[in-house]
């Protein structure tokens, strides 16, 4: 006996991931936790860096009044996702304000800044987007003229370069996300498209399996009523002859009886009145020799095997494996390839007929790929009769390559 595997995750991976999952629920919590982390890199660079040589004039010192405007501009970024605009327009307004009294750039404001036009662009339309980035570019030169320090064509291009690039992978990221948000609504609604076609093809199947035993099932009652006539008439001078029509009634009933409780159960929807032409008498394996004959036309090489004792099946039955080997020749000749052979095989036994089509061609690629590895209506079809008639059917790809059809049906009620 095989003991089964258990997965031992540690609890320090599981905490983690615990709370990575609880940061992606609430996003604005996640924000909040990034703004303390800039807080927390960017502030002791306040106090541990020296100020250059004649910068230190005209900058003032650190003190309360300068925390607390930084504080306020980078803890903004815990709005980024909800009011980005706004949280921009709050930090350039801190460093206006920090431009104004004389307090040095630090990395925690200059960071926000950052992160603020990533996130207006990354989480707008393009109209409030754009604004944001003007809004940014404007404030960005602004205080590089307002510098005190001499700064190069190379610092303006740059830090220019800096802004614009960050506001376009925000821009390139939010298009990427709603155009992956498309493709999963795409795909919903084909799923949704597909079930509901897949639902329909049961349906319109099962419509026309009862009009095609209407036929049989009339035919059947038919029969009885004449015999029921017959052995009426000749009950007393001819009891014998009676007997025998007896017979044959109960026969006749049994087997309409039988193909009664098939189709009673499937059956879902009104008969389509319209289809009054379509009610002739269906193919049954009879008619076998004609189809080959009609498959060996388009140049498909095709052979037939009969093995054990032929037996009548019920109509039914016969109608049903007909159309399955012609569904199923039908797919041969358009998916298997122009070089193919195919092979049908008629198995009777005691109690069943097993039907097999095989091909040696290209076809289970081709069906796989048209088919997006899900049943097409054709199959639908397929597993539709075979059910109906208490049947088992497997379809897939052959040893050897090419692909093939089993069936198998009971020949007893």
């Amino acid at each position: 006996m095989r003991t089964p595997r258990v997965s031992v995750v540690s609890p320090r991976i599981s905490g983690l991931r615990t709370c990575r999952a609880w940061l992606e629920a609430r996003p604005q919590a996640a924000d909040a936790v990034l703004a303390l982390a800039l807080l927390l890199l960017g502030l002791p660079q306040l106090y541990l860096e020296d100020l250059p040589r004649g910068l230190d004039v005209y900058y003032a010192e650190t003190d309360l009044r300068h925390l607390v405007v930084i504080v306020a501009m980078t803890m903004m970024l815990a709005f980024r996702r909800t009011r980005p605009l706004a949280a921009l327009c709050v930090i350039v307004a801190g460093w206006v304000v920090l431009t104004v009294w004389h307090y040095p750039p630090s990395i925690p404001d200059f960071a926000a800044y950052l992160v603020a036009v990533y996130s207006v662009a990354a989480h707008r339309g393009l109209a409030i987007s754009a604004l944001g980035g003007l809004v940014a570019l404007v404030a960005l030169n602004g205080f590089l003229v307002a510098f005190p320090g001499e700064l190069g064509i190379m610092s303006f291009m740059t830090d220019n370069a800096l802004v614009i690039g960050l506001w376009v992978l925000g821009r390139n990221l939010r298009l990427r996300r709603a155009y992956f948000a498309e493709l999963e609504d795409r795909a919903a609604r084909l799923e949704r498209a597909r079930g509901t076609d897949a639902r329909a093809a049961r349906v319109e199947e099962r419509s026309r399996i009862a009009r095609e035993l209407h036929d049989v099932v009339a035919h059947h009652v038919s029969v009885m009523t004449v015999q029921a006539g017959a052995a009426r008439r000749i009950l007393d001078r001819h009891p014998a002859g009676a007997r025998e029509a007896m017979t044959t009634i109960e026969e006749v009933g049994r087997t309409a009886l039988s193909e009664m409780r098939r189709i009673v159960g499937v059956l879902r929807t009104e008969r389509d009145e319209s289809a009054g032409g379509e009610l002739a008498p269906q193919p049954g394996l009879g008619d076998l020799g004609e189809l080959l004959d009609h498959v060996r036309d388009t140049g498909l090489s095709v052979q037939l095997w009969v093995e054990g004792e032929a037996r009548t099946p019920s109509p039914g039955v016969d109608v049903a494996a007909f159309r399955l080997i012609q569904e199923a020749l039908t797919n041969t000749l358009k998916h298997a390839g122009p070089q193919a052979r195919a092979w049908v095989r008629l198995r009777y036994t005691g109690a069943d007929l097993t039907v097999e089509i095989e091909d040696d061609g290209r076809g289970t690629a081709t069906i796989m790929a048209d088919n997006g590895d899900r049943p097409g209506h054709g199959l639908v079809g397929m597993y539709e009769r075979v059910a109906l008639y208490g049947g088992e059917l497997r379809i897939g790809p052959r040893v050897g390559g090419g692909f093939g059809v089993r069936a198998r049906f009971p020949l007893e009620a």
